[in-house]
């Protein structure tokens, strides 16, 4: 195939599909938890690493990534302990983590304007050796502590106070999911852009909910959507020239609204299936009862 003979190619298909399969394996969790926007505060702390990557002349993906870490428990630490004030200590990190990034990026030597949209809203020919290998890094430990620990994760996203009782380690979990959230968005803002991250991560298992009904379900059909719509989007971009990370999540949100129209039809029949199986149960017990009058009779 043509669009295989580019490296940058070879490398930005790689990414997407490491994107792919990340952003919804840790945005299940946050679905459950009723956390979608975290990946999205997440995401505006990250700016402030790649501006402290461009004046440090580090590489933005390692730094963001160490920044969003420290962000990403800081806010779930918020979230913890935070009382009344929460809200507006998580506001004051996602504004100051959007300005940060932009000073940072205005006082280095190497950043610019354009080096900074690239990261946030995704850029398939910028994507270095160097970025892929941190990516592929990144992912694997993102991957071992979603299929390694799914069963903890998967309870603590259920119910904290019923994990607690069983004996897990509820807040070092909860900090472990923040710092995998942290990591992902780190893993996708080469692709998908740091300001829309967020939605691969929610926006398939949104879309994967309309017809599972069990966990394990819902995580391999999102799983698929995000790696199918990732890697469509990056062969859309080569070929059509249009922004990578709108095209991803536009492509989600096209599956989704699709779901969403095939779950009505679904949802209606399995209730008539439902109701049919409650007539004949009921028919079947009827003359039961009859022969039980007529005997008494």
């Amino acid at each position: 195939m043509e669009i295989l003979d580019h490296a940058f190619m070879q490398r930005a298909l790689l990414a997407a599909l490491l994107v792919g399969v990340t952003a919804p394996a840790v945005g299940i969790h946050l679905v459950q938890r009723r956390q979608a926007l975290m990946g999205d505060g997440i995401g505006h702390v990250a700016m402030t690493g790649v501006g402290l990557g461009f004046l440090m002349s580090a590489n933005p993906v390692w730094v963001a990534g160490l920044v969003s870490i420290a962000g990403a428990v800081l806010m779930e630490l918020i979230r913890m302990y935070g009382r009344t004030r929460g809200d507006i200590a998580l506001a004051l990190l996602f504004y100051g983590g959007m300005a940060g990034g932009v000073m940072l990026t205005s006082l280095s030597p190497d950043g610019s304007n354009a080096n900074l949209m690239s990261y946030l809203f995704g850029s398939l020919a910028t994507v270095s050796a160097e970025d892929v290998t941190a990516i592929c890094v990144l992912a694997g430990f993102v991957l071992a502590v979603s299929l390694g620990l799914r069963r903890q994760l998967f309870a603590i996203s259920q119910d904290e106070e019923f994990a607690r009782v069983t004996g897990l380690p509820v807040r070092a979990l909860n900090l472990l999911v923040a710092v995998t959230a942290a990591v992902t968005v780190t893993v996708a803002m080469r692709v998908v852009g740091l300001l829309l991250v967020s939605a691969l991560m929610v926006v398939p298992v949104a879309a994967a909910q309309q017809l599972t009904r069990s966990f394990r379900s819902t995580f391999a059909v999102a799983v698929l959507i995000g790696t199918a719509v990732s890697l469509t989007g990056t062969v859309t971009t080569y070929y059509q020239d249009v922004p990578p990370g709108a095209t991803i999540v536009l492509l989600a949100i096209a599956v989704f609204v699709l779901f969403a129209a095939l779950a009505a039809p679904l949802a209606r029949r399995r209730a008539r299936a439902a109701r049919e199986a409650a007539e004949a149960h009921g028919h079947d017990a009827r003359p039961s009862a009859g022969a039980a009058d007529d005997v008494r009779v």
